[in-house]
């Protein structure tokens, strides 16, 4: 029948043997409070106590800060603090069990005085253990927090200077700062390369030197890789570029030919490439190219080569161009454009407003029209619609890019429009 008792019975029946408990439970009952409440101070202790901890602890810093000084080098080690929390979590469960076991079988072990002296001899060691060991590892704790705090300052000792560096008398270490980025180095270019340095002159007959050479040159400093096409050819400056990633992919431990694989001839032009696509180029990667179709769109079918290494995906496309046709599709295009937005900056609000009208001239746009396709084979300056604010003008592009995103191409005709404007207007300032 005790078996069928729920919680709620059995606190009950716990409640109403405190009557007929002796001078002995009463003790155990008295120890078990003082432990849970000895728990909960040394886990919560407030804020006097931790003032006082950290006092000590920085106490002890100096102390030892200074029996440091005057020892040798070879000092013992510090103990392992880790075993004291582990211990510190382990006594803790086993007393936590203790008294959840004590309390679920409370009616069981209170009449037996065997099993209760068990318990409070159990109790009273961890107790002691509690008051004894338990702050062990929380002093730890605060110790390197008070070795942040900076300590009072001590008169001058040439023995103590001579183990601990003063920061009076020991001149500090300049932090080394990357040189500023030369105009011509691409955006990618390693910063570190910058850093001033007195260079060997390159041999005149540079040319002449075969690539094992040149790529020492590269790999010893007294030329950059980003140079190589200007000094070489471009497909010349991607093999010497591949020899000196060796030499370098060996230095970091790394496959000397991880690159092998990579093709570099034949079908590429990397004339073409430089200042244009890639900078650094070591090869190029070849993909697979799927036709797409017939897509029938407005009463005429095409193709769409697709390149691409994700399979069934030209399988997928295919399917869809197969429905469409099937179906039917007529389409038109609304609007093709992509736009920048150039902000500049004039003397005054009238010199704002005289840009605007200068630029809304359409022998003007004319001219502007034509710096801007100078640029690109393909782009076209569809308008010019300036837009004043205050000393303000931007001048909103709209312009055609052809199949390409033409995000480089429209950038790249920007800024010309933005120079004829200046040769226009020297008092113009580029924003952004």
């Amino acid at each position: 029948m005790v078996n069928a008792m729920t919680v709620g019975m059995r606190i009950d029946a716990a409640i109403n043997d405190l009557n007929n408990l002796s001078s002995t439970q009463l003790y155990a009952l008295i120890v078990v409070g003082t432990c849970l409440i000895a728990t909960f101070l040394l886990g919560n202790g407030d804020q006097q106590s931790l003032e006082m901890t950290s006092a000590a602890a920085a106490a002890f810093n100096k102390s030892a800060k200074t029996t440091a000084s005057t020892s040798n080098k070879n000092s013992q080690p510090e103990p392992r603090w880790y075993i004291f929390r582990m211990i510190n979590y382990a006594m803790l469960v086993a007393f936590v069990a203790s008294v959840a076991n004590f309390v679920w079988n409370y009616a069981a072990y209170a009449v037996d005085s065997a099993v209760l002296l068990r318990f409070l001899l159990g109790w009273s060691a961890c107790l002691i253990y509690f008051f004894g060991f338990f702050g062990v590892s929380f002093v730890h704790d605060v110790v390197p927090q008070a070795d942040s705090e900076p300590a009072p300052q001590q008169p001058p000792s040439d023995k103590i200077h001579q183990v601990v560096p003063s920061p009076v008398h020991q001149p500090m270490k300049k932090k080394v700062v990357d040189a500023p980025c030369p105009k011509d180095a691409p955006v990618c270019t390693d910063p570190s390369s910058f850093v001033a340095s007195r260079k060997a002159p390159l041999p005149s007959n540079l040319t002449e030197l075969n690539d094992a050479q040149v790529a020492s040159l590269v790999l010893s400093g007294q030329m950059k890789d980003h140079e190589l096409e200007k000094r070489l050819d471009c497909h010349r400056a991607v093999d010497v570029r591949r020899l000196v990633m060796q030499e370098k992919l060996a230095a970091v431990g790394r496959d000397a030919f991880a690159l092998q694989d990579l093709p570099t001839q034949p079908s590429l032009d990397y004339s073409r490439v430089h200042g244009a696509n890639c900078e650094i180029v070591v090869g190029y990667v070849p993909l697979p190219v799927g036709m797409v179709g017939p897509l029938r769109i407005n009463d005429m079918s095409v193709y769409v080569p697709m390149a691409t290494t994700e399979g069934c995906l030209v399988a997928s496309a295919n399917r869809g161009c197969k429905a469409i046709s099937v179906t039917g599709a007529r389409a038109i295009v609304l609007k093709d454009g992509i736009t920048r937005a150039p902000c500049v900056r004039m003397p005054s609000a009238m010199d704002a407003a005289h840009l605007k009208l200068w630029c809304d001239e359409p022998t003007h746009f004319a001219r502007l029209k034509a710096a801007f396709e100078s640029t690109t084979s393909f782009g076209k300056l569809k308008s010019c619609s300036p837009t004043v604010a205050g000393r303000n003008v931007y001048i909103r592009l709209v312009c055609f890019s052809g199949d390409a995103m033409g995000m480089n191409m429209v950038s790249k005709g920007s800024l010309a429009v933005i120079e004829l404007l200046r040769s226009e207007f020297p008092e113009l300032k580029l924003i952004a």
